[in-house]
């Protein structure tokens, strides 16, 4: 075999062997951590400091920046963290990943007498056979998962060996000199550590790619730097792509991977070119070893990184002004931020800071069951999208009201006001369930697209009708919540009576055309969950008014209250009855 194939398969297989072992540790120090990585990375973020430290440490412990900021793209994504808490994490990690640069050094540790007992061979062949063990022999999973991490430890620092001893005769060959010389221009060092880290996929192999080089002496610090700065743009391509089918604020974090990347090789060159030119740095010509090549790599990046920390709000404002907000999609924004301890100080600006949120709480719901009509006539993935992001906004909603709430409580409320609350605590969890029912229904559609099925005229035609019923409920009242109207929100007990007798009229015209066999049996049964889902938000709809009429109530029983005014018929009640089923007719 011609020398060049067997050096360029030899140097590949390597790489192979390097990428492979460096996500084995990786994946066995997930399994040993458990969610314990994620949990810290969730509950500790909420300064850029801490955030930028814990970014460090958690990517020097799972060794991947990447993986790191994907984690951290997916918490933003379900609006568990904010983009403002992810930049730190993100900067952190650009330090934590060059970790694995000095791990890769210990394969070009060598020594005689007793020095050979710790050099890389020996290392890499003693955790080799005590990670077979504990994972051949080991019983229980963290034992595995740790013998895990050793073998991938041993595989890596073969696949290092094999980059570093395929590489080792080019040192005497003038065609690769001449090539590396060309880098010593720092646009194409630049651009070829762009391009190596993005067919690699990481920053952490395309160094140690560099580190091997390093072995021939024909790397410079004026090659290796620009080298270094683009392996770091090119290492965002994997994240970009994990981006994709995020929201909006998703793409925002997996922009400020690559922004970051960008400003950081932006700042190397405007601190060290102008420096080396008046010849304060007079190392351009220093020959790099792997050991010389991990450091410039961590220095670079604790620098640049730790540089731009405090401008984490600047460049949040410009993943803003990259990816701009419609004006609809502000309206999903949360509002949490009114949510302030310190006004638990004054009860009476609590409560009304709490009522501005619960305002938002109620028109996300609403606007839930509005797509989800949508998506039954017409889905699309972006639709179903949003109703996902509805849906884990108002769990977060229950969660940080409710929790706000009973501070207020316990902060000393006059009677009126826990009143108040109480009514106000029983409306987020209703709220909270009329967002899980639309999401049930865009799920059911979801699943009908993906089958290629399709309602007859006739069910679109109920399903509609129904639906608009109970989006008219929702709007009456979340608007008499939020007004305390005890007056328009009785309407809410005649659009449930109705809703109901519509669900049982549907069934009976279903089972029609299914003997007429112009209706499935399949269709009958998804358009009956999604009958019962409308009839369950309506539901909550009317416990929420039943709440409010109550509060107005001085002698109140919710089950005299009903038979007096449902099923004795009062006037006003039979006549709004008469309106709907008139208006929502089948």
């Amino acid at each position: 075999m011609n020398s060049t194939v067997s050096m360029v398969l030899s140097l590949l297989t390597g790489v192979a062997l390097f990428i492979f072992g460096m996500g084995s540790m990786s994946d066995g120090l997930k399994k040993v951590a458990g969610n314990k990585m994620e949990m810290i990375l969730y509950r500790l973020t909420n300064s850029p400091w801490k955030g930028f430290l814990l970014g460090a440490a958690v990517t020097c412990v799972i060794q991947s920046s990447s993986a790191t900021t994907v984690m951290v793209v997916g918490f933003v994504n379900s609006g568990m963290m904010k983009v403002t808490q992810a930049i730190g994490v993100i900067l952190g990690a650009n330090i934590g990943t060059s970790i694995t640069g000095w791990i890769v050094c210990m394969s070009f540790l060598d020594g005689a007498g007793w020095a050979s007992y710790f050099s890389s061979s020996t290392i890499t062949a003693v955790m080799a056979v005590i990670g077979m063990c504990m994972y051949m022999f080991g019983k229980r999973d963290s034992i595995k998962a740790f013998g895990n991490i050793l073998l991938g430890f041993a595989v890596l620092m073969t696949g290092m060996s094999m980059m570093s001893g395929s590489v080792a005769p080019l040192k005497e060959n003038p065609q690769f000199i001449s090539m590396m010389q060309t880098l010593s221009n720092p646009l194409i060092s630049l651009l070829f550590g762009i391009l190596a880290a993005g067919v690699l996929q990481s920053s952490s192999a395309a160094v140690g790619v560099v580190q091997s080089l390093s072995v021939t002496g024909a790397l410079t610090f004026e090659s290796s730097f620009p080298l270094i700065m683009g392996i770091g743009i090119g290492a965002s391509f994997p994240v970009m792509l994990a981006a994709i089918g995020a929201n909006k604020d998703g793409v925002r974090t997996a922009l400020v991977y690559l922004l970051a990347s960008i400003i950081s090789a932006v700042l190397g060159c405007a601190l060290f070119y102008p420096l080396e030119m008046t010849h304060v740095f007079s190392f351009n010509q220093m020959i790099m070893d792997p050991f010389s090549i991990a450091a410039v790599n961590t220095i670079f990046r604790a620098v640049t990184m730790t540089l731009m920390l405090p401008f984490t709000k600047a460049i949040k404002k410009l993943t803003f002004v990259l990816v701009p907000s419609k004006p609809e999609e502000e309206e999903d924004l949360d509002d949490f931020d009114k949510l302030e301890s310190r006004l638990l100080a004054n009860p009476d600006l609590a409560y009304s800071a709490a009522m501005d949120v619960m305002d938002g709480m109620g028109r996300k719901a609403r606007k839930a069951v509005i797509r989800s009509v949508n998506l039954i006539n017409d889905f699309s993935n972006e639709g179903y999208r949003k109703i996902c992001d509805l849906e884990q906004s108002l769990n977060k909603y229950e969660e940080k009201l409710g929790k706000y709430l009973v501070k207020l409580t316990a902060a000393g409320v006059t009677y009126r006001e826990s009143q108040n609350i109480s009514k106000s605590l029983q409306a987020i969890a209703d709220f909270e369930a009329i967002g899980d029912y639309s999401l049930t229904i865009a799920d059911q559609t979801k699943a009908m697209k993906e089958k290629k099925e399709k309602f007859s005229l006739e069910a679109l035609d109920e399903l509609n009708v129904i639906a608009a019923a109970a989006e008219e409920a929702v709007t009456v009242t979340v608007n008499s919540f939020m007004n305390n109207d005890t007056t328009e929100i009785k309407r809410v007990f005649a659009l449930s009576q109705l809703v109901s007798l519509s669900a049982s009229q549907i069934k009976k015209r279903h089972m029609a055309r299914l003997k007429a066999g112009t209706c499935s049996m399949e269709l009958g049964f998804v358009q009956a969950d999604i009958i019962s889902c409308y009839q369950r938000i309506v539901d909550h709809c009317a416990a929420i008014a039943l709440d409010i009429v109550k509060e107005a109530e001085k002698d109140f029983s919710i089950h005299r209250y009903l038979r007096q005014y449902t099923t004795e018929m009062q006037p006003d009640y039979a006549k709004m009855l008469q309106h709907y089923e008139t208006k929502y007719s089948i």
